[in-house]
């Protein structure tokens, strides 16, 4: 599975939803490699360690997945997503399938 930084559109798409940087302290590592390096762990499985150098460090990349995480940076992506296939005609909610299903395993059960 081959990986990239992202496309000038991607990147463009996604800046506006992220916190934004301190005026003050240390300069903040680059957010435009940020994103591709958590997408290679995420969709590889690899360690954080693993990940490329050309993302950027493995733990910058880490504390980016959780800050975002915690300041509703994924959900937001994910809801302007959402709003551009219903606006493109590419999602309807007729051809949405959610299923919650779970069972229980008691240990050392049959059942």
């Amino acid at each position: 599975m081959e990986f990239r930084e992202l496309s000038d559109e991607q990147w463009q798409f996604i800046q506006p939803l992220l916190p934004p940087k301190a005026s003050t302290g240390r300069p903040r590592a680059d957010d435009g490699r940020t994103p591709g390096g958590i997408l290679y762990v995420l969709t590889t499985g690899c360690r954080w360690m693993d990940m490329p150098k050309e993302y950027g460090s493995h733990k910058t990349a880490w504390r980016r997945l959780k800050e975002w995480q915690e300041r509703g940076v994924w959900e937001g992506l994910w809801r302007r997503l959402l709003e551009l296939g219903y606006q493109a005609g590419r999602l309807r909610l007729g051809a949405v399938a959610i299923d919650a299903t779970t069972v229980e395993a008691r240990k050392g059960g049959r059942e």
